[in-house]
């Protein structure tokens, strides 16, 4: 009898171990899912930018406002990603060679290629006891020049 007396509430410290194991290995989970979907919209930021700037006037505002998910106009962060704004979109326009051109407006008749990047993009990562910060890999994507917002009926707005 003394030994029963003697166990009583240790299943309850042992659920509690294994417990705080399986919730966090259960947000571990959540995390990586969040994560490869944040890196997923990512990409896809920058094909919708590049394709943008492809077609949209050469450094149009708008161009880095759709890129983030919004419209244009509709603001500098982004409704999809949190802590994604415009200042993470990189825009450059390329030469033939594949080297930025110094001044795009200038030197229009120069740009061949257009490049949109996601930079600087930290990603929170909540697991509990483990929390930490996630510094995204460079996404970024690279078309060929089209209209750059230039049509027979003259400046195409985006």
């Amino acid at each position: 009898m003394k030994f029963k007396q003697a166990q009583l509430g240790t299943t309850s410290v042992e659920f509690a171990i294994v417990g705080l194991l399986l919730f966090v290995v259960l947000f571990a989970a959540f995390e990586i899912a969040r994560t490869m979907y944040v890196f997923n919209a990512l990409n896809e930021a920058t094909r919708r930018g590049a394709r943008m700037a492809a077609v949209c006037p050469v450094n149009d505002p708008a161009i880095r406002e759709i890129a983030i998910f919004n419209t244009s106009g509709g603001g500098a962060s982004s409704r999809i990603i949190a802590d994604l704004n415009v200042a993470n979109v990189d825009l450059r326009y390329l030469n033939r060679l594949g080297v930025p051109v110094a001044d795009p407006v200038a030197d229009f008749g120069d740009i061949w290629y257009v490049r949109v990047a996601v930079v600087n993009f930290d990603i929170d990562i909540r697991i509990p006891l483990l929390s930490t910060t996630l510094t995204a890999p460079d996404f970024q994507t690279t078309l060929p020049r089209e209209s750059l917002g230039v049509s027979r009926e003259g400046i195409t707005p985006c």
